[in-house]
């Protein structure tokens, strides 16, 4: 599954992670820390939907 941040349209994809700040492969979205942030702009996961492209 893929995630937007609806603020600023950064993409979190469950089966790539993020590597570069320390999220592995495969981390479902619902497992990342309550303070993760989007890597682009800063919004909190609250500010991220699931892809419409992916259902």
């Amino acid at each position: 599954m893929k995630y937007v941040c609806m603020i600023c349209g950064w993409v979190y994809d469950e089966k790539a992670g993020d590597p570069d700040n320390g999220i592995d492969p495969g981390t479902l979205f619902e497992d990342l820390p309550d303070d993760f942030t989007c890597p682009d702009c800063g919004m909190s996961k609250e500010d991220f939907e699931k892809d419409p492209d992916e259902d």
